[in-house]
């Protein structure tokens, strides 16, 4: 049995050259550094169906909704870059949520929620960077049971601020990311000890 912190990353986008799939990868780097066991996911590798309580009642939950569940139970955080859509979270990070928050036979509400600690971050190429999405999530995650820590960043003109290899150009920048991964790590760590 380890007391290593578990800590699953990944961004509510599947786009291939999405700009929080490099952003997530930063802070998952900080997470690793400071001694957590970070598993970095795409959701494009876990298609879902938009949710349907018809399709649920036919067919049951999918396969890929109960493999992501699966793994957020086996991970106590969670570091999450948002998309900001519209001035709210991605639909695809939306149905990801709708489906894997729906319990199966024998296992209790909110089964891979409950009692995990979230950071989020964004960014845009606009101003906010992402800000008023991260509202949506923050509120969605806290009434699904998640701890979502207040450290949050949110990274502004995303086509400027980005190198070719996924780092930041900013090395504050840069290291401020690293550091949500790491705060992640040293809660956790102080939370399974």
């Amino acid at each position: 049995m380890t007391n290593t912190p578990k800590i699953l990353a990944f961004a509510g986008s599947t786009r291939s050259a999405s700009f929080h799939k490099q952003l997530v990868k930063i802070a998952a780097a900080g997470a690793t550094a400071a001694g957590a066991e970070v598993t970095y996911i795409d959701l494009r590798d876990f298609p879902l169906p938009l949710y349907d309580g018809d399709l649920e009642a036919a067919e049951g939950i999918p396969a890929n909704a109960r493999k992501l569940k699966e793994l957020m139970i086996a991970h106590q955080g969670l570091l999450i870059a948002s998309p900001e859509y519209n001035s709210s979270i991605s639909g695809v990070l939306k149905n990801t949520i709708d489906w894997i928050s729906r319990p199966e036979a024998g296992e209790p509400p909110l089964a891979c929620f409950v009692d995990k600690v979230a950071v989020i971050m964004s960014t845009s190429p606009g101003g906010f960077g992402g800000l008023r999405g991260l509202v949506h999530l923050r509120s969605i995650l806290g009434n699904i049971r998640v701890l979502v820590l207040p450290d949050q960043i949110a990274v502004s003109n995303a086509f400027d601020v980005f190198n070719e290899d996924g780092t930041l150009k900013d090395s504050k920048q840069q290291a401020a990311i690293e550091q949500l991964g790491s705060k992640l790590a040293t809660t956790l760590a102080k939370l399974v000890a």
